[in-house]
């Protein structure tokens, strides 16, 4: 097959994307340890060879316009693949930048990312944020994490999940609290949940989802009184007797064992959440990226609960 020089370079998508990414050619320059001259012009080639503007300028701004949106992927994706060739070359092994929400980042990720390192003949380096759904599933979307894994639900058309494993969610209160003692009737101890002072994730965590589609329409309208940002603040939360919540039996497992928090089941439903794998359909599958999701689904099954 015969090729014809290429109008577009490395050099060019590199200088594209991170204008996109930092919004202006100063900040560009700066992130790519390039004057801001070099900036302009090598954007100004790019937008030459594609015969077209890829941003609007307004008032020495600069906002990435329709084309620009359409062709970021497919830059961000040949630089991967760029990126890729080198390692390759230089024998650098895998670099992942991974987005995980909370529960799965605190409690399930620093042992699989530990076992997946050791499992690498080559150098491994590993990038791991740590937010809630929301968060993860914006940083796919600007495409600041390679893969994401969340306790939630991806409802955007632009990002492509996949099942990993089920999470058992369990509504617990401390030892001294007055549900501790159980209630001998579900409706009863449905009517004390009720008016109990619930903890409770921020909007847009998949814990908080959970307890909206799942315990809401059983025991109806919850009184929210504490809004935490993770799951470890609540669990003491409730061990110092403040009220109620649902977690994760990830993060209540031990705390059970040990008498420090109960469980309550009798007269609710078992609440098993999906977690699940995310990537964004335009990102490039680096042979990285496909190891590391392959060891992810390869330990599920120790993950269930």
């Amino acid at each position: 097959m015969e090729y014809r020089p290429l109008r577009l370079t490395l050099r060019q998508l590199s200088v594209f994307v991170a204008v996109a990414q930092h919004g202006s050619t100063i900040a560009a320059a700066e992130a790519l340890s390039m004057s801001q001259s070099a900036v302009s012009a090598s954007l100004a080639e790019l937008e030459r060879a594609l015969y077209g503007p890829l941003f609007d300028r307004v008032a020495r701004r600069l906002s990435i316009n329709e084309s620009g949106r359409q062709f970021f992927p497919r830059a961000l994706s040949l630089l991967d693949q760029a990126h890729e060739l080198e390692r390759f070359a230089a024998q650098s092994g895998v670099a992942l930048r991974i987005a995980a929400s909370n529960t799965i980042g605190s409690y399930l990720l620093p042992t699989l990312l530990a076992g997946f390192r050791n499992a690498q003949s080559a150098p491994c380096t590993l990038d791991l944020r740590i937010g809630n759904t929301r968060d993860v599933l914006q940083s796919l979307l600007q495409f600041e994490a390679d893969i994401g894994l969340i306790e939630g639900t991806s409802h955007e058309r632009e990002l492509r999940s996949v099942h990993w494993c089920d999470d058992e969610m369990v509504v617990v209160v401390g030892p001294s609290h007055p549900l501790a003692m159980g209630a001998e009737q579900p409706e009863t101890l449905h009517d004390m949940l009720r008016e109990a002072d619930w903890i409770v994730r921020e909007p847009g965590s998949g814990t908080r989802e959970i307890i909206e589609s799942r315990l809401v329409p059983v025991l109806g309208t919850l009184r929210y009184a504490l809004e935490l940002g993770n799951a470890e603040a609540i669990k003491r939360a409730v061990m110092s007797g403040f009220g109620v919540s649902c977690l994760s039996l990830h993060v209540v497992r031990d705390e059970i064992e040990r008498g420090l928090l109960m469980p309550l089941r009798e007269g609710l439903p078992k609440v098993i959440r999906p977690l699940q794998l995310v990537v964004h359909q335009d990102k490039y599958p680096t042979q990285g990226l496909l190891a590391f999701s392959e060891y992810l689904r390869a330990a599920a099954p120790a993950i269930g609960t």
